[in-house]
């Protein structure tokens, strides 16, 4: 019944964004392109295809080779307008990507603007600076800027093929809009993939001549304390023997995959699930603290995610108790079967060769 009154919706909705991407697809919509090179990371989908992992390991790539800088719309933050992010800012104020960006990689430059032209305009202005390139977060639908390099992200467990619209699915467009993309990486992807699978993917995506296709899968790194001030025990996760009780903790669009790494490793004994971004209040730490109480017996730790952890710093209603238990699993991606090396080159070859330019553009115009 629910999708019955939602299938209006979806076809209203997909109008609008067909007319859109139509206007600027014509030139009626002015989409900006900047001398500096740009690189978008983005979904097609709602949430959950891991850009976060995948942008800190362009900043990783790229800030070997270049003055880098990231910018975001810091989504759910409080605040309006053009923002650098510190490592002392607060979550309200600028978001928690982006601040968890910031605070594993200080040295980078890292800003908010719901409005990236004046974004990237801001951050070119800084005298005190001369950027090599520019990380768009989450914009493959944010057409007011033309990328040199347009990344789409799509969930190798939730083929898009087979999804539908907003409202009544997860797509914010149609699957065909794709062809605006350059690199598309499935993610989340099993260790292995077997030749006949990438087969049937590479015939779904109708790869173009100008687009190349990855596949990455997650990695989780060992437990690192919301809180170092207070943790005195680490939990050692093990795929044999006695297993440490874990409590999870997650905020995020799909933490399935978070849930299995956890059944797989430790002794889950209980969960707790918030929707994506979610910040947490007052009601939500004492919901914590109880499940806490129920599993102190067992010595259980709570484990969260990354993104998580940097909203629940901010928590001033959970136990010192609770806080000494409390521990985030790092993540990051790795490409399957050697990929990572084609893709490292084309992307650091192309900030290079259009960093060149611009330069040689730059000392022409003086």
């Amino acid at each position: 019944m629910l999708k019955i009154l939602l299938y209006p919706l979806s076809l209203i909705y997909g109008l609008v964004v067909y007319i859109r991407n139509m206007l600027y697809d014509s030139k009626i919509f002015k989409s900006t392109e900047f001398e500096i090179p740009v690189i978008s990371i983005g979904n097609i989908t709602v949430g959950g295809t891991g850009k976060t992992p995948h942008t800190e390991y362009l900043v990783n790539l790229l800030k070997k080779h270049a003055n880098v800088a990231t910018l975001s719309r810091g989504y759910k933050r409080k605040t309006k307008g053009f923002f650098l992010v510190q490592e002392t800012s607060n979550v309200e104020n600028v978001g928690d990507e982006p601040l968890q960006i910031k605070k594993k990689f200080p040295d980078v430059t890292v800003a908010v603007d719901e409005n990236r032209v004046r974004g990237i305009e801001k951050l070119l202005e800084d005298q005190s600076q001369s950027f090599d390139a520019i990380l768009l977060d989450d914009a493959f639908q944010h057409r007011k800027v033309t990328p040199g390099i347009n990344i789409l992200l799509i969930d190798y467990n939730r083929p898009i093929e087979e999804d539908h619209l907003l409202p009544l699915g997860r797509l914010r467009e149609r699957c065909y809009q794709r062809r605006r993309a350059n690199v598309i990486i499935y993610t989340k992807c099993p260790d292995e993939i077997t030749p006949i699978t990438r087969r049937i993917i590479m015939k779904n995506v109708n790869l173009r001549p100008y687009q190349s296709l990855y596949f990455t899968t997650m990695v989780y790194g060992t437990p690192q304390a919301v809180f170092p001030e207070l943790a005195t025990q680490t939990p050692v996760f093990a795929t044999e023997g006695e297993k440490p009780a874990v409590i999870m903790l997650a905020g995020i669009a799909n933490p399935s995959q978070f849930r299995s790494y956890l059944e797989a490793s430790t002794q889950l004994v209980d969960e707790l699930v918030f929707k994506d971004h979610h910040n947490f209040t007052s009601r939500d730490f004492k919901q914590i603290g109880k499940v806490f109480e129920q599993w102190k017996s067992k010595q259980a730790f709570i484990l969260t995610t990354e993104k998580d952890a940097v909203r629940l710093r901010f928590a001033s209603g959970l136990s010192d108790e609770l806080k000494a238990r409390l521990f985030y699993v790092p993540l990051q991606i790795k490409f399957l079967d050697s990929e990572g090396k084609s893709f490292n080159k084309k992307i650091v070859g192309y900030v290079k060769d259009n960093r060149s330019n611009r330069k040689l553009h730059q000392q022409n115009n003086w």
